[in-house]
């Protein structure tokens, strides 16, 4: 983040507020957080100046400055430029050591939900880095980071393949901190657009699941994939009766 400070500054953007910035260039105008996301993480990820793997610490030490989820679209944006790809050792390590800071991750999980997780030709190699390769030392090395990160992977997982996220998905069920979190990846499985469930497989993982029996939706998960169906999108009527069926009883 430091070296993220240093960089604008030396390009004339300072902070000057919580969500306030100047440039030396339009002194008038005050920017916001966004505003030097959409001007200056692209310049950020080329940056001449540095090597490959320089560049990818460039542009997430701005993303844990701006906090902004367009920083981390320009890193997706250059993996796939012709430039890239990006060196991948730096930019998963990116995504994994903010997944397991204890500060909020809402702009790193977005981006891998709608970034890296629903696109098919990137999600597996996505899912493996953040999560997939890692979650067996659940079993045995269960800390305090990897559990953090594998609740907010587990949480944006909706869109992975199934035979992908299946592996995982059976670990985290046996493990009960993950529970809410393989909950919420299910629900997003059924309700995401580009959601990927195998109905059998689900309602199997949602019966191991120790959670409240109010808790919002299980009942009308269940029921729709007891039912067979794996896509909200594809018959929407499945979850209104669902919910209206549950509201009767």
């Amino acid at each position: 983040m430091d070296d993220a400070r240093r960089w604008l500054a030396a390009e004339g953007v300072t902070q000057v507020g919580d969500d306030a910035w100047a440039d030396r260039n339009a002194p008038q105008r005050r920017l916001t957080a966004n505003d030097v996301a959409h001007a200056w993480a692209g310049p950020a990820i080329s940056e001449e100046r540095l090597d490959a793997e320089g560049r990818v610490r460039l542009a997430f030490g701005l993303l844990d400055l701006l906090d902004d989820y367009w920083v981390a679209a320009e890193i997706n944006l250059a993996d796939r430029s012709p430039d890239g790809p990006l060196p991948p050792t730096a930019l998963w390590d990116g995504y994994r050591r903010r997944l397991e800071a204890p500060r909020v991750a809402d702009a790193v999980t977005y981006s891998l939900w709608v970034d890296w997780f629903e696109d098919r030709d990137t999600a597996a190699t996505a899912f493996a880095e953040v999560l997939g390769r890692d979650i067996p030392r659940l079993l045995t090395d269960p800390s305090e980071t990897l559990l953090r990160r594998a609740a907010r992977v587990l949480e944006c997982s909706g869109p992975v393949p199934w035979p992908t996220k299946a592996p995982a998905y059976g670990i985290a069920a046996r493990v009960p901190e993950l529970h809410p979190a393989l909950f919420k990846g299910l629900l997003g499985g059924y309700h995401d657009v580009y959601g990927d469930l195998e109905p059998p497989a689900a309602v199997a993982l949602l019966a191991d699941l120790n959670l409240p029996h109010d808790t919002p939706h299980l009942t009308e998960l269940r029921t729709v994939l007891t039912a067979g169906h794996r896509n909200h999108h594809r018959n929407a009527d499945a979850w209104r009766k669902a919910k209206q069926t549950r509201s009767r009883r």
